[in-house]
């Protein structure tokens, strides 16, 4: 992000007025390397495409909020990846990390990761130190340190289902597994701020916070999530979860989150009342079916109908409701972009 769009951010965190009302999206490997026109391989593999693709997305669209923005990433294989997950990769589809425990007593076996040395780790930290020069003269900094959370990775070390059902069956047992993530998160995190110091801002991604109920919410996930957004101090304490989302609004406080990108399910007046006033929503229209498949009017309409389910626009950064999905087409951005200066409000405090 530029120093006027971060500036801009953390008024809206501040409660503070823009004058605008601005639109952003979460982007990373699903969207980029297609709209771009190279393989996901070599979009991982190669620094220099990696750098000429995010320059391009930000070249192209100056007024988009790109969240987080210039992002290290091997998809789903990053952070299971420290603890030895085997690692898929296609030439046209998303990477993705193969299960390394059948059962969650077999956590305590598991290494706790060296976030300097482990898995791809190392090769994330080096494309952004290369190329942080390069960033920064194109008029960008470096301003998230992101992770998935750590329910998230405890289904990608050892499956969706089997991880589910270890929470109703074997309370302990999960807790060991997900402190010892929650350590490597907290590390992962601090070695990301250390290594650049115009991070600002933590970017945690979790929809498996999303499949559990209010109890188990605030046993397996408010505790842990509350240590991750507090590890670092950031300014920005941005959560994505684009599943069931209506638990985790309204324990954003507790979690020590102030900015939020949901399901488009859900309404964004409904977020905001389970939310609070004081966080920042990021959202909130359907990635798939209406930003890449909809045509132009779909979009508008779409970005139309989510803004009249707010009466107050403070506090928000129009949004799909999750990520930038694969098959985005430029007019479809232009088209939102435009809508959000057509329909949303000037900001009213």
């Amino acid at each position: 992000m530029t120093d006027s769009q971060w500036r801009d951010l953390k008024y809206l965190i501040e409660g503070r007025s823009i004058g605008y009302q601005p639109a952003g999206f979460i982007i990373d490997s699903p969207w980029i390397p297609g709209w771009y026109g190279i393989s996901v391989v070599d979009y991982y593999a190669s620094d220099e495409l990696w750098l000429k693709a995010n320059l391009a997305a930000v070249s192209r669209f100056p007024d988009i909020w790109f969240l987080p923005g210039f992002w290290s990433e091997y998809g789903m294989c990053t952070e299971p990846s420290a603890f030895g997950s085997r690692m898929i990769f296609n030439e046209k589809s998303l990477p993705h990390a193969m299960k390394i425990i059948d059962d969650v007593a077999q956590a305590a076996s598991l290494p706790q990761p060296d976030v300097r040395t482990d898995g791809l780790l190392p090769f994330m930290i080096s494309r952004l130190r290369n190329n942080n020069a390069k960033i920064r003269d194109n008029g960008h900094e470096i301003r998230f340190a992101v992770s998935r959370g750590p329910l998230n990775i405890a289904s990608f070390l050892m499956g969706t289902t089997e991880f589910m059902l270890a929470l109703a069956t074997d309370p302990d047992a999960s807790h060991k597994l997900l402190r010892k993530i929650t350590d490597f998160v907290c590390d992962w995190l601090s070695w990301q701020k250390e290594c650049f110091p115009t991070i600002e801002g933590s970017l945690i991604l979790d929809d498996l916070i999303g499949f559990v109920g209010v109890t188990e919410f605030d046993e397996f996930v408010t505790p842990y999530l509350r240590r991750i957004f507090s590890c670092l101090g950031s300014e920005v304490r941005f959560l994505h979860n684009d599943a069931e989302g209506l638990i985790t609004a309204g324990k954003l406080n507790e979690l020590n989150v102030n900015m939020f990108n949901f399901s488009f399910n859900h309404s964004m007046d409904n977020i905001r009342k389970l939310a609070g006033k004081d966080v920042v929503l990021v959202g909130n229209i359907p990635p798939r079916d209406v930003l890449a498949d909809g045509s132009e009017t779909d979009v508008e309409n779409a970005v139309k109908k989510s803004c009249r389910e707010l009466a107050d626009h403070c506090a928000v950064i129009w949004s799909a409701g999750g990520g930038m999905p694969p098959g985005v087409k430029d007019k479809n951005i232009i088209a939102f972009k435009a809508a959000v200066e057509k329909y949303g409000d000037k900001i009213k405090l």
